[in-house]
């Protein structure tokens, strides 16, 4: 079983976006802790099974991060489920998860699953679009999110995602000094080495997205500034 405790980076793939079979594998051979796959829009089973089908030549961990009941399938190592702290609806606290496990409850291996209070800070983004995102927001707000998820929820990760934009390092430094035991995961914005470095000062898991898709060279160089970071 795999331990996110000791994780340091993750490359976050997009189903709904195209990756060659070169890139892919420099992706999967970097050094990086797991691949999660997942994105805001247009993932579908067929898509989610084709980049699994591919990552799954290699030996790295391979997460889904669950966007639409739709796209569950076996196969995973992992599967994280976001659960919305900032979201004005329901849906994407409590009322997807009901229906999913409503369906899937008696096949879920809990084991295998973890809750991440997902905090989105961006409001230009999709996923705070598509989930009715409070942001922006203050740095008083997001410690606030933090506090509710590991002291309130007792979730084991919680996720500040800027999606597409290098986030306030002030909010990052005061979401570590907040959080004891919830692993601390930052995603957003991160297209090189030198911001990697700075956000894994402080979160104990960075996800490089876009960056893959943008500059690989970037992006693959992020893996050793995390790893080399004392």
């Amino acid at each position: 079983m795999y331990d996110v405790r000791e994780w340091r980076h993750v490359f976050k793939l997009d189903p709904n976006k195209e990756i060659d079979d070169s890139a892919l594998e420099q992706v999967c051979e970097s050094g990086t802790d797991a691949i999660m796959i997942g994105g805001s829009d247009g993932v579908t089973l067929e898509n989610v099974l084709n980049l699994m089908a591919r990552v799954r030549r290699y030996t790295v961990p391979c997460v889904l991060e669950i966007s639409t009941i739709e796209s569950i399938t076996p196969g995973f190592d992992l599967y994280f489920i976001p659960m919305v702290l900032n979201s004005g609806s329901s849906e994407w606290v409590t009322g997807l998860h009901h229906k999913a496990v409503k369906e899937y409850g008696d096949l879920m291996d809990w084991d295998e699953i973890y809750i991440e209070g997902y905090c989105i800070a961006n409001p230009d983004c999709k996923a705070a679009s598509l989930t009715e995102a409070k942001a922006p927001l203050a740095i008083e707000d997001i410690t606030a999110y933090a506090m509710m998820a590991e002291k309130m929820f007792q979730l084991p990760l919680f996720y500040l995602e800027y999606s597409g934009t290098y986030g306030d390092i002030a909010a990052v430094k005061a979401v570590r000094q907040t959080l004891d035991q919830t692993v601390f995961f930052y995603g957003g914005g991160i297209t090189g080495p030198e911001q990697a470095k700075e956000v894994a000062e402080y979160a104990d898991v960075i996800v490089v997205g876009n960056a893959v898709y943008e500059n690989l060279n970037q992006a693959l160089q992020t893996v050793a500034a995390v790893k080399n970071q004392i």
